[in-house]
């Protein structure tokens, strides 16, 4: 007969392979699972993001409830008193939830005979020796490009260092995406699956020239121009919630580095640039997380006309604007300067830079 209500703990700091392998198990093999995911407030990873990492990866597992609550208890699993204390956060987090008893704890844990005793439930060890799944959350805080092979899409997206390429028109942001997205690739590894973001702002400027274009055809009137384009504050707020998506999309599937042509916190200055003002709820939609931006300076790329470019007398002003914002923001950044192989050789030094210096993911409480 099946366990009526199994249990999965642990702080899932962050979620991997091995966490999986116990959810999914105890999902098959229970008639209901509660998955307690716990954390304390010295983590670096917040508790409703491991929450949302765990549930898109086991969307599919229908009879699984996540359950999440902080647990400030050090970790001693030879003191009766820190069990108390740890056990009346997990038991009021149970009570919470509902359900029947727990009849079952799932675990690859040494505390996971004990958890069971305590509440009076069987043990089942899942693979306490790593000999089916190879990692653990240390490894994983430790070293995320080793462990890269382990982690779930969600979890890849929420751990992936985004590096955004911003800049005025025509100062080779473009270019420099596809050539760093490609030097980063011929690397191998995980970084083989380094993935680029394109700037969707174009292609908007272009399906919206087309649509002008197409309607002064129907009336009869001459062919519009850029010069002719109305852009609304509604635009850009389209525009930065597109670009979001498409980057969350393509890091699910990526290496640990997002190589981005512009993104959310750009489009709040071309807003500014057509606009004439700054806009708050575009720039609410720029990502917090830690970015580093790499500045095309306008002074060593020569203007080209493309059908779509109408800023050559505002490249300065931008390429200011850019530095000015990010110099004030919490994200680092780097000017790039020189003809295009040196550009590329200074943006992969930064890159490495930045690499070197690891997640610094705090470690749990001990």
């Amino acid at each position: 007969m099946k366990p009526r209500h199994g249990l999965v703990l642990g702080k899932f700091y962050p979620p991997h392979a091995g966490h999986h392998l116990l959810v999914r198990t105890a999902s098959r093999a229970c008639e209901r699972v509660t998955v307690l995911v716990l954390a304390a407030s010295v983590e670096s990873i917040a508790l409703d993001a491991r929450v949302a990492w765990l549930r898109e990866a086991h969307r599919d597992e229908r009879n699984v409830a996540f359950v999440a609550g902080m647990d400030e208890h050090r970790v001693d699993y030879a003191d009766p008193k820190l069990w108390d204390a740890h056990m009346a956060v997990f038991e009021a987090l149970l009570a919470g939830a509902g359900g029947p008893p727990v009849d079952a704890v799932f675990s690859s844990e040494a505390y996971g005979p004990e958890l069971a005793r305590r509440l009076s439930a069987r043990h089942v060890a899942l693979d306490p020796g790593r000999e089916l799944v190879p990692v653990s959350g240390t490894q994983v805080r430790a070293d995320p490009l080793a462990s890269w092979c382990w982690l779930e899409p969600p979890v890849r997206a929420g751990l992936a260092k985004r590096l955004v390429i911003v800049g005025a028109e025509s100062t080779g942001k473009t270019t420099l995406a596809r050539e760093l997205r490609d030097a980063l690739a011929a690397r191998g590894g995980v970084f083989a699956e380094t993935r680029w973001v394109p700037e969707l702002g174009r292609d908007y400027t272009l399906d919206k020239l087309a649509l002008a274009r197409a309607e002064a055809s129907w009336r009869g009137a001459p062919e519009p121009g850029m010069d002719a384009l109305v852009w609304g504050h509604e635009d850009f707020v389209e525009i930065a919630r597109a670009q979001n998506a498409l980057e969350e999309r393509e890091a699910r599937s990526g290496g640990p580095v997002l190589v981005c042509d512009t993104d959310a916190f750009a489009t709040a200055i071309w807003h500014e640039r057509y606009r004439g003002e700054r806009a708050p709820d575009v720039e609410a939609l720029a990502d917090s997380r830690p970015r580093l931006y790499l500045v095309t300076h306008h002074e060593d790329v020569p203007f080209e006309e493309d059908g779509i470019r109408d800023g050559e007398h505002l490249r300065a002003w931008m390429t200011g604007a850019f530095l000015e914002r990010i110099a004030a923001s919490p994200h680092r950044f780097e000017l790039l300067r020189g003809v295009r192989a040196e550009r590329l050789r200074r943006a992969c030094a930064a890159v490495d830079r930045w690499l070197a210096e690891g997640w610094a993911l705090a470690e749990p409480l001990g």
